[in-house]
């Protein structure tokens, strides 16, 4: 089940961009940009997150969050450049789950829209850790240690080590590895591939120019060597 998220932001290439990407994780999301088109668009419609800007025109976030938790419990992450104390406190009495300060990565966002979800709905189906070597991925958590250690990974390659590691001791072509993570729309080119595996080596394999995780399969691709 796709999760539906609501962002409610009068920054549109903001928006955009955040829909965009959680959409590219399995979210389904409708953008509006003032309060009344929130409140429009919720009449017919419910939601299992949304995401609220402070500075709206016409009213504020605060506002908007202080009308619908009269009618609803569904889980608001506030997002505004105002970061002091107050305006945080403030958020979160008038019900807010969570604040999100501006400007955020996209990384973050999705660990927090992740987060959230999570205690609120709990997971559909736990996903084991997968181990290989001294390297262990937790996809839950979205978390890579090695030695116990935890490695920085971004969205994309983190992604692109989750899908090898579900396809562990298979071999996985460029073309296949570019529709599955950046999607069949994209307009990356296979080179991308190629460059986020070398940055995976760089970070996990003992010798990277002699990987034992990550392994090249001469004129196939690539393949996750596993436990």
């Amino acid at each position: 089940m796709r999760r539906k998220i609501l962002i409610v932001d009068d920054d549109e290439d903001l928006a955009m961009i955040a829909s965009d990407m959680l959409n590219d994780y399995g979210y389904e999301t409708d953008c509006v940009h003032d309060g009344e088109a929130a409140y429009e668009l919720l009449k017919s419609k419910s939601f299992d997150l949304i995401l609220l800007d402070i500075n709206l025109p016409y009213e504020t976030g605060f506002s908007v969050c202080k009308e619908l938790r009269k009618v609803s419990t569904v889980p608001i992450i506030f997002a505004s450049a105002r970061t002091s104390e107050d305006d945080r406190i403030t958020g979160l009495d008038m019900g807010g789950d969570d604040y999100l300060p501006k400007p955020y990565s996209l990384k973050e966002l999705l660990a927090r829209v992740n987060a959230l979800i999570r205690r609120t709905y709990g997971f559909s189906q736990e996903e084991p850790p997968v181990s290989a070597g001294d390297i262990l991925i937790d996809v839950e958590s979205r978390t890579v240690t090695k030695q116990g250690k935890s490695v920085p990974l971004s969205l994309k390659e983190f992604d692109l080590l989750v899908y090898m590691a579900k396809n562990k001791n298979k071999p996985l072509s460029k073309e296949e590895l570019l529709r599955a993570v950046w999607g069949i729309y994209s307009e990356a080119e296979l080179s991308t591939v190629a460059v986020h595996i070398r940055w995976l080596r760089e970070k996990l394999e003992k010798d990277p120019s002699k990987p034992d995780i990550i392994k090249t399969v001469w004129g196939v691709g690539y393949s996750f060597n596993g436990e």
